[in-house]
């Protein structure tokens, strides 16, 4: 495969952006090479071909995007990681740091095992403009339908957020993480980390981290989004916007670094012929898109919804459908 620095760079803007944004980083770097032509269009022909160059580039290219997010979210992981292991040598969870890790766990168990099994034939497969066109279609209708579905419960239920009704969740005797305290105002810590919000992801109810981590596994179609069906699942399970992205982004940052990790033996072998230095400046351009993605989401969905990527993907999609089906 002949991969230009031009190219890498430009796939590494791309991928950088829709990985973190709920729109499918995979589907936009099927259809976006694809609606350019030429020998853009020679790269994802390649992408179907079971030892594809590109699908090695394009998969490694997480590695860059797992980097920013875990340097976005460093003390987050620190006490999480502090408590996974205090948790495991005291035999009992006690604080909400130990409780969000075992979360964690337990709803990325799904898509690390239906990723190990089915993730490359999947994206062999479904690869493909056509597919990937018909993907971000469905990917928008299940943001609108997440979106509406959140409004109504929203509306018709008693104000009472995910915070009221997980708040029996015991974090530790004495720690003042009671209703009235999960109910105050936000307030930072000494890692400048909010602990109200810390509080709210840690009383999700086991089942419900399960079900929001499953739905992962939508992503191993090409245009559908990672972040935004773990969005939808966050949303449908009484999260708000903001606390479904920030769990959302912890969920995904082990499977995305998973990802790159298990193709860097590809780009190291024969199938890094040649591109191994487009590879080092397309993760850089990723790794720059990332930063801003994560940024602006981070403060994009503290007051504003899913509706807007809902109707980009649907417009996208159709467009791209049309397109790739008729010539």
């Amino acid at each position: 495969m002949h991969l230009t620095y031009l190219q890498a760079v430009v796939i590494g803007l791309i991928q950088g952006l829709t990985e973190l944004f709920p729109i499918s980083s995979l589907g936009h770097v099927v259809l976006v090479p694809a609606w350019l032509g030429g020998s853009w269009a020679t790269l994802v022909r390649e992408e179907s071909s079971p030892e594809s160059p590109y699908l090695a580039f394009v998969v490694g290219l997480h590695l860059a995007t797992a980097a920013v997010l875990v340097v976005y979210y460093r003390r987050e992981w620190v006490r999480l990681i502090g408590g996974f292991f205090t948790s495991i040598a005291r035999r009992r969870i006690e604080s909400a740091d130990q409780r969000l890790a075992w979360l964690i766990v337990i709803a990325t168990i799904p898509v690390g095992i239906v990723g190990l099994l089915l993730e490359h034939p999947f994206r062999v497969l479904f690869a493909k403009p056509v597919a990937a066109a018909i993907f971000l279609t469905i990917n928008g209708g299940i943001l609108f339908l997440g979106e509406r579905y959140w409004r109504r419960e929203r509306s018709s239920a008693v104000p009472v957020g995910p915070v009221e009704r997980n708040s029996a969740v015991p974090v530790g005797p004495g720690s003042g993480e009671g209703p009235g305290a999960a109910a105050a105002a936000a307030t930072a810590d000494d890692d400048g980390i909010d602990l109200a919000a810390r509080r709210r992801l840690a009383g999700i109810p086991f089942t419900s981290a399960l079900w929001i981590g499953a739905s992962q596994v939508l992503a191993l179609f090409a245009g559908i989004s990672r972040e935004g069906v773990t969005m939808v699942g966050g949303l449908t399970r009484g999260l708000n916007h903001e606390d479904a992205m920030r769990f959302s982004f912890l969920l995904s940052t082990p499977v995305i670094l998973a990802a790159g990790l298990l193709k860097l033996p590809d780009l190291a072998g024969p199938l890094g012929n040649g591109i191994r230095g487009p590879v080092v400046a397309g993760s850089v351009a990723a790794a720059a898109t990332s930063v801003l993605a994560v940024v602006f989401l981070a403060r994009y969905f503290r007051t504003r919804t899913l509706t807007p990527f809902a109707i980009y993907c649907l417009a996208a999609g159709l467009i791209s459908i049309i397109r790739f089906s008729v010539w």
